[in-house]
């Protein structure tokens, strides 16, 4: 028997587990959920939510890779390339990824099942939508309980939801904090009072608060939970996620390509360079550090080439996500991250979520506009910032910003200049550490740059 490698994400379900054989991942469903599984499979439903898009597809592999003696069945999902996690996503990819694992639940319930878990880590961006993954989440339906992943999907989505409409501000930072999801009486104290006015909120949020805490040692009651009054539940649910919106004024950066466009021509000149490079270059993936709403991130999803999009700024992440799906990009992966603190790896032994470096290795990183962001914004020497991109891939496309650039000046009206470090020949040092330069080639006279890297 070839060894086979348990996923470490997957040891919470006793219904079965991810495993890693030969290079492959697979799922396996335990003999203790096997009957829920045979009804899920041979019942209809998952094809029923495969066809619609709401479940990723998975195929079923009649061996005992693990040699388990509680094995039932192995399962070979469908491949994902890239995995985000919920404190990455922007408002309106949490949203979609709620009112996916509600679509799922109700679905599930003609065919006489129900979904038992709705963690919003079940859900992934797969092939431009929010799809839930998770094919052990189903079991079958039984009136005599309530909705055991109510207070789960509550936590997951509804919370973080809620309070970002209510309070105006994104708090994907609270979704890191309590990975598990956001303590339902918190969530009370910080919603303002005039939430309560949303029947919606009142009975899911703030009624489920009072509950939940006084439900603290008590045994629950057994309360008889029809598929009519399931059904109206997830109504409620889908209501109140519908009723959130989080608009704000435009991202910081958002207004950059409508001021860029008019300064000779500079992002034509930079796509033109873009362009005349890439066909020289063997590349399959790519991650765009600082995509902002994705320019350049849209030029090279749309070549074929599965591109990660990474930014600091929600509402830019939050556009380019609506932008991607408007014009139906299945390769793009749009994600909220601080380059000067990317997302770390958590959980158990800090292996259950991969770090954000561990996640976005490509084969070519794009970096415009934003290095002088790094060293000036965010006080991070050359060196530094050339083993961060060192991490991300072998090759590195950078538009250097000279020091007499006008937003680089701009940004030192605001903090003293302590900057005598920032040159081009102290930049070029540094990155010769890690990187040989290929290429370079002027924009336009913008005074910028765009160099080509290939990583030693």
């Amino acid at each position: 028997m070839v060894p086979f490698q348990p996923h470490p994400s997957s040891y919470r379900d006793p219904s079965g587990f991810l495993f890693w054989h030969e290079g492959t991942l697979y799922r396996q469903v335990n003999r203790s959920f096997g009957k829920a599984f045979d009804q899920f499979h041979s019942g209809g439903l998952s094809a029923h939510l495969v066809s619609k898009g709401i479940l990723t597809p998975y195929e079923p592999v009649n061996r005992n890779l693990t040699g388990s003696s509680d094995w039932h069945q192995t399962l070979k999902p469908a491949f994902l390339p890239f995995i985000s996690y919920p404190y990455e996503w922007s408002f309106d990819m949490l949203k979609d990824a709620a009112l996916t694992t509600l679509e799922a639940a109700r679905e599930a319930i003609a065919y006489r099942m129900h979904l038992k878990d709705a963690s919003a880590y079940n859900v992934q961006l797969h092939k431009g939508r929010m799809q839930f993954i998770d094919t052990l989440s189903f079991e079958p339906y039984n009136e005599q309980k309530p909705w055991v992943a109510y207070r789960q999907f509550c936590e997951h989505f509804l919370a973080p939801l809620a309070l970002m409409h209510y309070l105006k501000e994104p708090l994907q930072p609270l979704q890191l904090a309590w990975p598990d999801g956001i303590p339902l009486p918190l969530t009370k104290k910080f919603l303002p009072g005039r939430s309560r006015w949303n029947l919606h909120v009142y009975l899911n949020l703030h009624l489920q608060a009072n509950l939940s805490q006084k439900a603290v040692g008590n045994p629950e009651k057994q309360v008889r939970f029809s598929k009519s009054k399931m059904l109206q539940l997830l109504k409620s649910l889908r209501t109140a996620v519908n009723s959130f919106h989080l608009d704000s004024p435009s991202g910081v950066w958002s207004a950059y390509y409508e001021e860029a466009m008019q300064r000779d021509d500079y992002v034509q000149q930079k796509k033109k360079i873009i362009e005349e490079w890439l066909p020289g270059l063997t590349v399959n993936s790519a991650v765009d550090v600082g995509a902002n709403e994705g320019e350049f991130s849209f030029l090279l999803a749309e070549k074929g080439i599965r591109t990660i999009s990474a930014d600091f700024d929600h509402f830019s992440i939050n556009n380019l996500y609506k932008k991607m799906k408007q014009r139906n990009v299945g390769n793009l992966y749009p994600l909220l991250v601080d380059l000067g603190n990317p997302s770390p790896a958590i959980g158990v032994n800090n292996q259950e979520r991969a770090s954000f470096l561990e996640r976005a290795g490509s084969d070519l990183v794009l970096a415009l506009a934003v290095i002088h962001h790094l060293a000036i914004g965010k006080n991070i020497d050359f060196e530094k910032i050339a083993t961060f991109f060192a991490s991300l891939g072998k090759t590195l496309l950078l538009e250097f910003v000279p020091k007499e650039d006008e937003k680089v000046q701009l940004m030192l009206r605001h903090k003293p200049d302590v900057y005598d470090w920032y040159s081009r020949e102290n930049f070029l040092h540094s990155f010769s550490t890690r990187f040989d330069l290929v290429r370079e080639e002027a924009i336009g006279s913008s005074g910028r740059s765009l160099l080509l890297f290939k990583a030693r």
